[in-house]
């Protein structure tokens, strides 16, 4: 929910993201929104890029900050895109004019990829697409996770759900992600892929109260069966006793999901992954922390600081 997020723009933002504003309530001021990038802004895009991501988390800018600047700019541009939709997503909006909003940016990648783009973020975004060959694919799965919370589906999902909409929120970033660090190949898909369930699951878990609020239970229905939970109500499920049970075991697919994931990366040059080295390690920690504190304190936040978050850059994205 990249606002709350659960999901890309979180990603990209690291765990800590900092809340934002969901536009004026219209599709087209949700499209347009200025509190993401503004032609009428003094400033130069790529300034208003580095401001926004700067702004936004210190994890995934000092991350994106260790690669070369023409990777790194392009990063900052799928990270502005990212932020925009999941705006739309989690903004106040009814549904209809959330799925209106959403559209209008299938319209706007449909434009991108026939080299037309119109608004400040895809114009960002063509030359990244052009020289990284970005797939309108990974851009469209976005849109379609984005649907997902928007239409209020995700309230118990099945695990083949819960899966699927892991890969389009976060999975699809990571496509957009490693093609942009230069790692190709089959295991550059599966390290994609599984580091964003990874990192999603690690949000759901750390989010479990504030989507609760918003009328959103990420924790799939056969976790929920098997330990006997048998309400579908967001703030019931947390109230019950066997949160507990159902919040460690998916704590523990999502650690099988970082094993996976450094696995992946074990054969790929370090230079080119550095920043999903620094990205795994700061959400595995966040998710050590969410074990150690348990399921049953869920309105003490789970929190690294800005100086352990650079700590973890340092130690894996240089040494």
């Amino acid at each position: 929910m990249v606002t709350k997020p659960p999901a890309a723009q979180e990603i990209l933002l690291g765990p800590d993201a900092a809340p934002a504003g969901a536009g004026d309530g219209t599709a087209s001021g949700i499209l347009t929104s200025p509190s993401r990038v503004d032609d009428r802004s003094g400033a130069s895009l790529s300034e208003q890029l580095d401001a926004i991501v700067a702004n936004g988390s210190t994890s995934f800018f000092w991350a994106m900050r260790l690669l070369p600047r023409t990777k790194r700019e392009a990063m900052f541009a799928v990270y502005a895109y990212c932020r925009a939709v999941d705006d739309i997503a989690d903004g106040d909006a009814a549904p209809e004019v959330k799925l209106a909003g959403l559209t209008a940016w299938r319209e706007e990648i449909d434009q991108l990829f026939q080299g037309r783009p119109h608004h400040p973020i895809t114009r960002a975004l063509r030359r990244p697409v052009e020289t990284y060959g970005l797939a309108k694919e990974d851009f469209l799965a976005l849109l379609d996770g984005m649907e997902m919370d928007a239409t209020n589906r995700m309230v118990a999902p099945s695990l083949a759900e819960l899966e699927l909409y892991c890969d389009r929120v976060a999975g699809a970033v990571g496509l957009l992600s490693v093609r942009i660090f230069g790692v190709s190949g089959p295991a550059a898909r599966t390290l994609a892929l599984t580091l964003g369930r990874a990192l999603q699951l690690t949000n759901l878990l750390r989010d479990l109260l504030e989507d609760a609020e918003l009328g959103r239970l990420y924790l799939p229905r056969e976790l929920l069966e098997a330990h006997g939970i048998e309400t579908r109500d967001p703030a019931a499920v947390l109230r019950h006793p066997a949160l507990a049970a159902v919040c460690g075991d998916l704590a523990e697919v999502a650690g099988e999901r970082f094993a996976d994931a450094r696995a992946a990366l074990r054969d790929r040059p370090r230079r080119a992954v550095r920043p999903a080295l620094v990205m795994m390690n700061v959400y595995r920690r966040m998710l050590d922390r969410l074990v150690r504190r348990g399921w049953d304190r869920l309105d003490q936040p789970v929190r690294l600081h800005a100086a352990e978050k650079f700590w973890l850059a340092l130690r894996y994205g240089i040494f």
